[in-house]
């Protein structure tokens, strides 16, 4: 899980590079065609059919993904490496507020909603960490990509949901992201017919390689790390990605966040490594998101 923390973070660098010469939706209609590639390729190697019985719950996880994916591209475009690798991965903290608005809502049928005061907090915190980590970006162009950094995480965590109850309707993990990537193509397909395509210029248009490879390989290590370790030691490992993307974001780019910005960026990642531990008691865990 670590490994695949550091291809996501590596990823990040590489879109923020090619961020400079394509669209969002162009990086998220490339990165598609070459996870499409991979995973068929794969599929095959596994022996695993590409056909599935439960084709509305694969374009479901698509729309969420794609959303959750082509906001997260444009957010590293915009923002630090770092804070936009932050606020995708609140999307533990949107799962515990999931979970406790259900709560609530089953109040009246007696639900103790007092139980969830330990999940009260721990969306509060997380929270509070965004508000302390947004306090030096959120301004000016930065507010939109902040905005839609937040984004990436709710629907991120959609897209999580979806992922589990694949999981339990017997699909596949490689046949599950292949319809992921394949969706990303049609929407980054679409969404270029607005926005138009880029010219390709080299050696600028490489960068569009690595970011497909580093996230099918992130994605291969992801699975390797469910399929083989402790599922709740595994899904706080991830968060090793935040940290990658902290030093990426200083030794490369030259970001320079405030003390409140690094503090917002630890509650974060406590609250969301707290959610998953208050979440692992009460449901079971499944494959954290792809990216």
């Amino acid at each position: 899980m670590v490994l695949a923390s550091l291809f996501f973070a590596t990823m990040g660098v590489c879109i923020k590079f090619a961020s400079s010469h394509f669209n969002s939706f162009e990086i998220v209609c490339y990165r598609g065609v070459v996870g499409v590639i991979f995973l068929v390729g794969l599929a095959r190697a596994q022996g695993v059919s590409l056909g599935t019985r439960v084709p509305s719950m694969h374009l479901w996880r698509s729309i969420v993904g794609t959303i959750s994916l082509t906001a997260w591209f444009y957010a590293i475009a915009v923002l630090p490496l770092a804070t936009a690798m932050t606020l995708n991965y609140m999307s533990s903290v949107w799962i515990a507020t999931f979970l406790l608005g259900g709560a609530l809502l089953l109040q009246k049928q007696g639900t103790a909603v007092r139980a969830q005061g330990p999940l009260f907090v721990t969306v509060l915190a997380g929270f509070a960490g965004v508000a302390m980590l947004l306090r030096p970006t959120f301004s000016g162009d930065q507010a939109l990509g902040s905005l839609v950094g937040l984004m990436s995480g709710l629907f991120a965590a959609l897209a999580y949901l979806q992922v589990a109850a694949l999981a339990r309707a017997g699909e596949p993990e490689s046949r599950t992201v292949f319809y992921f990537s394949l969706g990303a193509v049609v929407v980054g397909a679409v969404g270029m017919l607005f926005t138009g395509a880029s010219a390709w210029h080299w050696p600028s248009a490489l960068w569009l390689l690595p970011i497909g490879v580093l996230a099918a390989l992130g994605q291969l290590c992801m699975t390797r790390a469910y399929s083989s370790g402790a599922t709740l030691l595994v899904a706080n490992l991830q968060y090793a990605g935040i940290v990658f993307a902290a030093l990426y974001s200083l030794l490369i780019f030259g970001d320079q966040l405030p003390l409140i910005g690094w503090l917002g960026m630890a509650l974060i990642v406590a609250s969301g490594i707290t959610a998953t531990v208050l979440r692992n008691r009460a449901v079971p865990q499944a494959p954290a998101e792809e990216h």
